[in-house]
């Protein structure tokens, strides 16, 4: 609902309460902490999120297998704070720990998977490293391509994504072929007014 005063309100009750009532490395103690840094990212407090961010972190490195899906969690959390503060090197090592965990522990075409490569992909395009980008962009969308039914909306993003790659480096006729896959699928499983539409109308555009 967006009322991010009143989750924390609610989040560090629970906080309290199991901080009087389990552990201190008990998992659940990591998800009060965890919960509280995702709406400091909401609000933009990102100091704040990674400190709580990396509470959550510690306990999982103790408590948790180092293949566990919640420390895969864990990393791709730090990361996106990182990310959003412009330290692309620190986003980009937090999310290939991710990577390392989700190859381990996940079967090879789980959609997990796809969002990890998606995430390092997402840095690479940041950090103009577009060959690289393009790589993980393309492993994402291959294992979205057999896990996801033809018109998912994540399938329209993926291939958004590698249009955007293509359209930076300047190959404007294969950006304008995935821009135009992407919008076809858009139109059919979004509403006519949905913003993702108008960005993709505008990358038509552009290309």
């Amino acid at each position: 609902m967006g009322d991010y005063a009143k989750a924390l309100e609610f989040y560090e009750r629970a906080l309290k309460t199991r901080e009087i009532a389990l552990s201190p490395t008990h998992p659940d103690l990591a998800t009060s902490y965890n919960n509280i840094a995702l709406v400091y990212f909401k609000m933009g407090n990102y100091a704040k999120a990674l400190e709580f961010h990396e509470k959550a972190l510690k306990i999982r490195e103790q408590a948790l297998p180092l293949t566990h899906p919640d420390l895969a969690n864990s990393y791709n959390n730090i990361a996106s704070v990182y990310e959003c503060r412009g330290n692309y090197a620190k986003a980009l090592e937090f999310h290939e720990k991710a990577l390392q965990i989700n190859e381990k522990s996940l079967p090879s075409n789980h959609p997990h998977l796809a969002t990890s490569y998606n995430n390092i992909g997402g840095v690479h395009d940041k950090m103009g490293n577009y060959e690289k980008a393009l790589e993980f962009y393309e492993k994402s969308l291959k294992i979205q391509e057999i896990a996801l039914p033809a018109n998912h909306p994540n399938l329209a993003a993926s291939r958004g994504n590698i249009a955007v790659v293509y359209y930076n480096v300047g190959d404007y006729a294969k950006a304008a072929e995935l821009f135009e896959k992407t919008l076809k699928v858009q139109e059919k499983a979004l509403p006519s007014n949905h913003p993702d539409l108008a960005a993709s109308y505008s990358n038509m555009a552009s290309v």
